[in-house]
């Protein structure tokens, strides 16, 4: 079963977020339909007049073909051109449509809770930006117009017939419990059919990333087999849903299909049966066969993408749960009172009944240099994280100046404390942009001083502020990417800082150059450094050493090594390797 992270949306909200959308647009709707409708009537006249040309020729009664080839090719054109028009304009209301559905997705995005973020992992959220957006895209542009052709062509097809030989329309009725009962069938099951498989593809593509993106460490590791069949075990999970899916679609189109044969087959025969008890002319039977041969069209159409707004319903559920997902934090009005930074009593689980922090009690004081320091898997970097206001406590408290972080707005919590990790990514755009992220507002000497501050200036001044980087542009080595993402603090100008091993991709050399100008520049600020360079740990004022959830040690770099315990057993086997 594959796993389901970000929300879903039901029907209920699709329905209505659709309804919505329509109504938005009532004159560009309405000129669409208009535009259908009166292609759909000027194809009615066609099987009329071809009516009153048989039924002339069987009687021998006179008429004017030069006029009727005329009318007919007239009607031709003009549904033509009609038709011309409303394409055009269900087209344009369809762009319309889903460039205000992606704007809002995008905003929806990027105000995700970081912590559902982490949670949902890339996947899902990579598989609804491309494969659900684009599915979504086919829908609006495609499926939506020419499902809205079919329904007014259809509905003016069965009023001609109606109209015309109102006895000639029952035989066309026959196919109709087929087509209810199959259709009915297929689509109580192609929804939940399609989100299993689109969750299926989320999995498939999560296991694919990170494969790729760790491939170093499969490598080194001897991962190979282990990757390899969570690989096979993913596309197998996806081939099983599409496979699934493509079952539904193999029983209902054979009956869609034999549902199109069938009413034309019945209009002919029982035609021809009421021709000879009088009750029907030839001009009658002739129209009729003609308007349910015409009524086959719309009818296919209809039915044909029936099954692509199955998959785009599918599709924009998966794009409006995201709405769904909860903000990880109620801002309750609170003002912090002071830059204080207090964890009380603070435990955590990433599963329940499962804490990886016990009981910490940890007391900040402002301007303090404090260093978390402990082996892989003690709970260093979900400690910073809790400090830097990402996640909430599951019990007690983490404060800044008497205020819970969980309840402070996020442009105010990012002013009293950010989080910066040894993950990084260059975005997109010139070196400037990427700088600026963390205040739009900053002039270039501000964005100058903040690359000198982490000694990246001189390399940033000889490629160009203007240099476009990222995706498509010039690459970033790994230890230039963290540059950046540290000039970007630097310019956010926050009181304290988590340094989750931020200075981890840069040689050791370069790291103590870089942290001391770090030093410098944040002189006066809190900083809370998560560090595997016990350097760090020397220079701080007071070091909290993390074990298995717990602080054991907390103080100073000299009165842990004269203490003996824990951190000086670190230091001595660190200082040795070091010299």
């Amino acid at each position: 079963m594959a796993r389901q992270i970000l929300p879903v949306a039901d029907r209920a909200q699709v329905r209505a977020y659709a309804r919505r959308l329509a109504l938005k647009y009532p004159k560009q709707l309405g000129g669409a339909l208009a535009l259908h409708a009166l292609g759909a009537i000027a194809g009615l006249a066609g099987p009329l007049l071809l009516g009153q040309l048989v039924e002339a020729v069987s009687t021998g009664a006179p008429i004017d073909v030069d006029t009727l080839v005329l009318a007919f090719a007239g009607f031709v054109i003009a549904q033509a051109v009609l038709i011309r028009f409303a394409v055009y304009a269900s087209s344009a209301l369809g762009e319309r449509v889903l460039a205000e559905l992606r704007e809002e997705f995008v905003d929806q995005v990027l105000a995700l809770p970081l912590s559902t973020v982490e949670k949902a992992g890339s996947g899902d959220l990579i598989t609804r930006t491309s494969r659900d957006v684009d599915a979504l895209s086919r829908t609006v542009r495609q499926a939506v117009p020419e499902t809205l052709i079919a329904v007014v062509t259809g509905v003016f097809m069965l009023g001609g017939l109606l109209i015309v030989a109102p006895l000639l329309a029952l035989p066309s009725l026959i196919a109709v419990p087929l087509l209810w009962i199959s259709t009915r069938w297929y689509l109580k099951r192609a929804r939940d059919g399609y989100l299993r498989e689109n969750a299926a593809y989320a999995d498939m593509t999560e296991g694919l990333a990170e494969t790729v993106e760790g491939a170093r460490t499969v490598e080194s590791l001897g991962l190979h087999d282990r990757r390899r069949a969570r690989t096979d075990t993913d596309i197998a999970r996806s081939f099983a849903a599409e496979r699934y899916t493509l079952g539904l679609r193999m029983v209902w189109f054979p009956a869609v299909e034999m549902g199109y044969v069938i009413p034309v087959a019945a209009t002919v025969l029982f035609g021809g049966l009421f021709y000879i008890e009088g009750w029907v002319t030839i001009a009658q039977v002739t129209a009729a066969i003609l308007y349910v041969q015409q009524l086959v069209d719309p009818l296919d159409r209809l039915l044909s993408w029936i099954d692509e707004l199955q998959v785009g319903g599918a599709s924009m559920a998966r794009l409006l749960g995201v709405a769904n997902v909860r903000d990880d934090r109620v801002s309750t009005g609170v003002q912090a009172d002071g830059e204080e930074l207090r964890a009380t009593d603070v435990r955590y689980a990433y599963r329940d009944g499962h804490d990886v922090l016990h009981g910490i009690d940890l007391d900040i004081r402002p301007g303090e240099r404090l260093a978390m320091v402990g082996p892989s898997g003690a709970g260093k970097s979900t400690l910073g994280r809790l400090l830097a206001g990402i996640h909430g406590p599951r019990t007690g408290t983490v404060t800044v100046g008497g205020a819970p972080l969980v309840d402070l707005p996020l442009d105010e919590l990012r002013g009293h404390v950010a989080l910066v990790t040894q993950e990084h990514h260059v975005f997109r755009g010139t070196l400037r942009d990427n700088v600026l992220i963390a205040r739009p507002d900053a002039t270039d000497p501000e964005v100058r001083r903040a690359l000198e501050a982490v000694d990246a200036w001189e390399w940033v001044s000889a490629m160009g502020l203007d240099t476009v980087v990222g995706s498509g542009g010039t690459a970033v080595t790994p230890a230039h990417a963290q540059q950046l993402a540290l000039a970007r603090l630097v310019l956010a100008d926050p009181h304290t800082l988590v340094l989750d091993e931020a200075t981890s991709l840069i040689d050791p050399r370069a790291a103590r150059n870089l942290e001391r100008s770090l030093a410098a520049v944040l002189d006066g600020r809190t900083v809370i450094a998560i560090a595997h360079r016990l350097y760090t740990a020397h220079d701080a004022d007071r070091v909290a050493v993390v074990e298995d959830g717990r602080i054991s040690e907390l103080g100073s770099h000299h009165d842990l090594v004269a203490a003996k315990g824990a951190y000086a057993a670190l230091w001595d086997s660190w200082h040795g390797k070091s010299r």
